[in-house]
Formats: structure tokens, C-alpha cells, sequence
């Protein structure tokens, strides 16, 4: 496999492929651009004529604000050879580019400027250099390995004709020569590749962040979404389905009661809907209250958090200290941990009391739920925990459970009490 890659890059770095005089193109055409920068600084200075008063600061500045003046269009046209001879594509900078060409005297400070000139002024000659190393290395490569043929057909004459060690020696160099022209020429077309996409284009740490940031935005508008979804489905259910199914049910009652002379067989079918809809009734309400409880929203989580506890068929000790209130979609996660770590402590940890805290410290929720079971609580169990921590990570928050066998069982929650 090793020697199947040295033979592929020996095959792409032959003086004859198409690689190698892609890459020479693309070196020489960015010799001129690349020492443009300096060639504008010293343009001026080159028309100067010695006056009575030297004016070596004004044609400074001159010369300066000239190169300011032709950074965005020498970037440009750098970003434009990239794309069109290698199809590498460097994006513009928002910082940079844009507006008009004196824009970027605005901000002297801009980060994206320095960049920029840093390219022009440092980089740029070097890689110059290299562009002129390559194209003296295929032209004295050409000239030196044809020396035999000038020496003997065109010029029998020339002094190389009587010297055939100084020919063979000479041609071998100029062989050497156009051998190793297109691997410098791939060297410096990498180096100036990367050079152009680090300092012509975005950087990349600030890059990172904003799109991180883009991320945690629509991150947070996910979450804010599928909690008005939850509310809407609730107030819909509660005002809609509910109604009908608690007129239902009143209904039935009603019949069982006041109806007389009714056949047994038909009494026993009003009795069975009565008790089906008064079931359906309770699991809807429960279905309700697990969307998103209105109480929750209109007397805060304590409140909310006191009518969980006083359903579960266990001591609850309950600890509520969230001054000032977090953020609706926060407190909303911080309700569906209480309310599903005690669904579980009562289904299966075998408990005799449970201690539920939630404190805000700063800009952090602390949600501790503990209870005195028989512990050994996983994740991977299927006892719902999986799903409570995928809920706690989609607004950043940390999730931890600790449960030995034998018990405690605790489970630690912390959010972030904004989004």
C-alpha cells in the first residue's frame, strides 16, 4: 500500500502531469499580486523629486492610504485565483468586505484588517519568492537539460561542443531541475493555500463561536417552540376534550340516577359509560397536567411542584427557594424532573420518604430529589432517567444520579435559569 501512494505521488509530481503545471500556473499568477502590497507602498516614492522641504511623512501616509485603499480588491483577487484554479473556496469576512473600498478606514483596529495586511505585507512576499524559485527552476532546468542539443546543433562552434563531461553534467543538473520544479511548486501552492484561507478568510476561533451561538439561538427557539406547542395542546385538551368528556360524564350520571323502570341490562351499560367516561376524564386531566400544568404558569413552581408532591403516596419533604423566577421553559424541565424522578421513586425504589430541594444560586437551578430506597437506579433500565436526562441536556443542563444498591437514591439537576 506504502509504495502504491509513493508511485501515485510520483505520477502526479511529474514534470509532464497536469497537477504539476496546475500548480506552477497558480504560483506564477500569484507572484504579482503577492508583491503588489509593497509595490504600492513604494509607488509614490519612486515619482518623488527632492524639494525644499522633505516630504517623507506626507508621501508615507500617501502610500499607506493607497494600500488600505486596494486591500479589498487585492483580497478579492486573490480569493478569485483560489477559486478558479483550485476551487478552494474562502469565504468573505462580514468584518471586512462589504461597502465601499474606504470602508476599512473606519476601524483602523479591526482584527480582520491586520489579517489582511499581514497576508500583503508578511506572507505574501515569501510566497513571491517561492513563485519565482519555481519558475527559475523550469526555466533553468529547461535551458541546462537542452544544453547538449544548443551546444552540438545549433552552435558546433560554442566551447560546450569540445567539453562533453561539462554537457553531461550540466544536462543532468537541468534534468534534476525539472524534476523537482513541480514538487516545489506543490510545496508552495499548499503553503500559499493555507496561508490565504487562515488570514483571507474567516477566523476560524471567532467562526467557531458564532456558530456556536447560532446554535444555543436555535437551540433556545426549539425549546421555547415545543413548550407553547405543550401549552396549546394543553389549553385545546383542557378547554375542548375535557369539557365535552365532563358533560359526558354528568350526563351519565345523571341518568343512573334519576332513570327508573330501565332494564337491568340496559342500567348495567349507563353504569359501565358513567365509570369509563370518569376514567377517561382522570387520565385525560393527568395527560393535561403532564403537558404543561396551569398552575405552573400562573402561581410559579412552588405551587406547582406542592400539588405534585401532595398526589405521591409518600412523605415528601419540599424545598422551594427559586427567587427571582427562572425562565418559563427552565422551570418547565425543573417540574418534569420532580414529577418523573418521584414517578419513579414510588414504582420502583420501595421508598419511605422522599426529600425534593430546588434552590437557585446565581444564575444556576440546583434540583436535588433523594429518597431512602433500595437504590441500584440505571439509566439504561428503561426507567425513564434516559429520557429525563435527554430533557435536562436540551437546555444545558447537567444531570447526575447517584444509587448504590441498597440505597440512597439521588438525583442532582442542574439548569441554567436562562435561555
Amino acid at each position: 500500500m506504502a509504495s502504491l501512494s509513493a508511485a501515485r505521488r510520483v505520477r502526479v509530481h511529474a514534470p509532464w502531469s497536469a497537477a504539476a503545471w496546475r500548480d506552477t500556473v497558480f504560483v506564477a499568477s500569484g507572484v504579482p499580486l503577492q508583491l503588489a502590497g509593497w509595490l504600492i507602498l513604494g509607488s509614490l516614492w519612486s515619482f518623488w523629486t527632492p524639494v525644499r522641504v522633505t516630504p517623507s511623512v506626507l508621501l508615507t501616509c500617501a502610500s499607506v492610504l493607497l494600500l488600505l485603499l486596494a486591500l479589498r480588491p487585492l483580497t478579492s483577487w486573490q480569493r478569485e485565483r483560489c477559486w478558479a484554479m483550485l476551487s478552494l473556496d474562502i469565504p468573505r469576512m462580514p468584518g471586512f468586505d462589504g461597502g465601499r473600498a474606504w470602508d476599512v478606514l473606519r476601524d483602523p483596529r479591526s482584527p480582520e484588517l491586520w489579517r489582511v495586511l499581514q497576508y500583503h505585507l508578511l506572507v505574501a512576499p515569501f510566497l513571491a519568492l517561492g513563485g519565482l524559485a519555481v519558475i527559475g527552476a523550469w526555466a533553468a532546468g529547461l535551458a541546462l537539460a537542452t544544453s547538449a542539443t544548443y551546444a552540438w546543433a545549433v552552435h558546433p562552434g560554442d566551447p560546450l561542443a569540445g567539453h562533453p563531461q561539462r554537457v553531461v553534467v550540466l544536462t543532468a543538473v537541468g534534468v534534476l531541475l525539472l524534476v523537482a520544479a513541480p514538487w516545489v511548486a506543490a510545496g508552495v501552492r499548499r503553503l500559499d493555500a493555507r496561508a490565504a484561507s487562515a488570514l483571507l478568510g474567516p477566523d476560524r476561533a471567532k467562526e467557531l463561536q458564532r456558530r456556536v451561538e447560532d446554535l444555543a439561538e436555535k437551540r433556545a427557539s426549539v425549546v421555547d417552540a415545543a413548550d407553547i406547542e405543550r401549552r396549546r395542546i394543553e389549553r385545546d385538551l383542557h378547554d375542548g376534550a375535557q369539557q365535552r368528556l365532563v358533560s359526558l360524564a354528568l350526563n351519565l350520571g345523571l341518568a343512573r340516577e334519576t332513570l327508573t323502570g330501565v332494564p337491568d341490562e340496559a342500567m348495567r351499560v349507563i353504569v359501565e359509560a358513567h365509570e369509563e367516561a370518569k376514567a377517561a376524564l382522570t387520565e385525560l386531566r393527568d395527560l393535561i397536567r403532564g403537558l404543561h400544568p396551569a398552575v405552573l404558569e400562573d402561581r410559579g413552581l412552588d405551587a406547582a411542584l406542592s400539588g405534585v408532591a401532595a398526589r405521591v403516596p409518600l412523605p415528601v419533604r419540599l424545598r422551594v427557594d427559586i427567587e427571582p423566577r427562572a425562565s418559563s421553559t427552565v422551570e418547565a424541565v425543573a417540574y418534569f424532573v420532580v414529577s418523573e424522578a418521584l414517578t419513579n421513586v414510588v414504582k420502583h425504589a420501595r421508598a419511605n420518604e422522599v426529600d425534593v430541594s430546588v434552590a437557585r444560586g446565581g444564575d444556576v437551578l440546583r434540583v436535588m430529589v433523594r429518597d431512602d430506597g433500595a437504590g441500584g437506579a440505571d439509566p439504561s433500565a428503561g426507567t425513564g432517567l434516559t429520557g429525563l436526562a435527554r430533557r435536562v441536556r436540551s437546555v444545558d443542563g447537567t444531570f447526575r444520579i447517584t444509587s448504590p444498591a441498597g440505597g440512597p437514591t439521588t438525583v442532582t439537576v442542574e439548569l441554567p435559569c436562562a435561555l
